[in-house]
């Protein structure tokens, strides 16, 4: 495993002088901060191993042999690490990557990846940049998008895209008609838009979101992705007049913790007690995914660990991620989770004691031992990172809102055109409490018009 080079990275200077000189096993003790802190910070370093996207030549938020989306699941999870332990050593390489990928419209559909991303792929950046904005990450200078901005320019962009044509509403899985999935509404996607709409309200205050977060999950019961127990599938079809009559009932930790998050996030904005219940049944639902011991594990793995492809070696790290905010949240779960979340991180630490360092992270941490099992990569890193950051976001603040605390600035119109040619027209005069006021007013006829279903 090659080591990420730094002048400025004291850290991992020293962690490469422990790593090269000797094989370690990872070793936790998960009721102490300190342990997990130390720990975190070995397998953090090996996650960054993967991204060269800093370096000369190479293309900023871009993980060579994996997914555009990945990439921005990845810099999400060191967001989280600098949030619960404070080590700042990859916020500049992380801040370089957010930025970089905005894409002309600052929504996250750079031109390079427009042909090819779907509604899901996005929605993984907007996670991010939204937890940047909860965490108060150190916002971009004042001439760059701001996170909280970004974070609506998605949104703005998927509501537009919401079908009513076909099975009563729902985003598609693909953005592109030429692309496979363009008849499947998912999930990811619907879920991804659910949880966006819950944060985004809850930082904001503004009750479109709110009416967008209800109307996505009333959606999506309708449908059965959520059936009446709360467990959540993958997704449904709806060509050749299926109508989403069919539901594809794999059971993905993803798409659980999204709607955990969400519930929960919805829960602490609004106190009603249909979203307590919510969460707490979703979280019911999510234990599927423990086994005997409490230790998390995948649908796809198998005793060789080789069923899982890419994306799905990835998903224990955003159900790890959602229940460490929800707990944050809704503090009424942190007797019910933490339990499953000690015993995982466990488990995850002792699966980190391979490859030629001694500590690369497998896969499959339900083995019962510190025996690796043999895979590698950033979903199998980023995973183990996430747990045990879990671990610490059990002490750690709520997710700031804009009353709160929170600095990230927001703009409406992100996302839809209209915030370029209002940047423009603010080129050639100031802004007047009038015209501020007049933006308001127009942010309001456009979320209007979105929900009529502009796709």
């Amino acid at each position: 495993m090659k080591f990420f080079t730094s002048g400025r990275l004291t850290l991992l200077t020293v962690l490469t002088s422990i790593l090269t000189t000797s094989t370690l096993a990872l070793t936790v003790d998960v009721h102490d901060p300190e342990s997990v802190k130390k720990n975190a910070a070995i397998i953090a370093h090996g996650l960054v191993q993967f991204y060269h996207g800093n370096e000369t030549g190479k293309i900023p938020g871009i993980v060579d042999g994996y997914y555009w989306w990945i990439a921005g699941a990845m810099f999400n999870a060191l967001i989280n690490y600098w949030h619960y332990t404070g080590d700042s050593t990859y916020n500049a390489i992380t801040s370089q990557a957010l930025l970089f990928q905005t894409g002309p419209d600052n929504n996250y559909l750079p031109p390079n990846q427009t042909t090819s991303a779907g509604n899901d792929d996005q929605m993984f950046w907007a996670y991010t940049v939204m937890a940047a904005a909860e965490y108060k990450f150190p916002d971009p200078p004042a001439d760059k998008p701001q996170w909280l901005a970004l974070a609506q320019g998605v949104f703005n962009s998927q509501a537009a895209r919401w079908d009513s044509a076909h099975c009563g509403g729902g985003l598609r899985w693909q953005i592109q008609i030429a692309n496979p999935g363009y008849t499947y509404k998912n999930t990811p996607s619907n879920g991804g838009l659910f949880n966006l709409a819950s944060r985004l309200y809850a930082y904001t205050g503004n009750a479109t979101f709110l009416t967008w977060a209800e109307k996505v999950f009333d959606w999506m019961e309708d449908v059965h992705l959520i059936d009446a127990a709360h467990i959540v599938y993958d997704g449904a079809q709806f060509k050749d007049n299926l109508n989403c009559t069919q539901i594809d009932d794999t059971r993905w930790t993803y798409n659980q913790g999204v709607m955990i998050q969400g519930a929960a996030t919805l829960w602490k904005a609004t106190n009603d007690t249909k979203w307590q219940t919510r969460t707490l049944e979703l979280w019911n639902a999510a234990k599927f995914f423990f086994d005997k011991q409490n230790v998390m594990f995948e649908v796809c793995e198998n005793p060789a660990g080789a069923a899982c492809n890419h994306d799905q070696q990835s998903f224990k790290a955003y159900l790890a991620r959602s229940l460490s905010a929800s707990m944050a949240l809704a503090p009424f779960l942190k007797p019910l989770v933490m339990p499953y979340i000690q015993a995982s991180a466990q488990a995850a630490a002792q699966q980190c004691s391979g490859g030629t360092d001694g500590v690369t992270c497998g896969m499959r941490w339900s083995t019962g031992g510190p025996v690796w099992d043999g895979s590698y990569g950033v979903g199998q890193q980023m995973a183990a990172l996430e747990i045990l950051g879990a671990n610490l976001g059990k002490n750690s603040s709520a997710p700031v809102t804009s009353d709160t605390g929170g600095t990230s600035k927001g703009d409406p119109l992100a996302g839809t055109g209209a915030d370029k040619a209002r940047k423009g027209e603010e080129s050639l005069r100031a802004i007047t409490t009038g015209d501020q006021a007049g933006a308001g007013i127009l942010t309001g006829v456009l979320c209007i018009f979105t929900m009529g279903g502009g796709w």
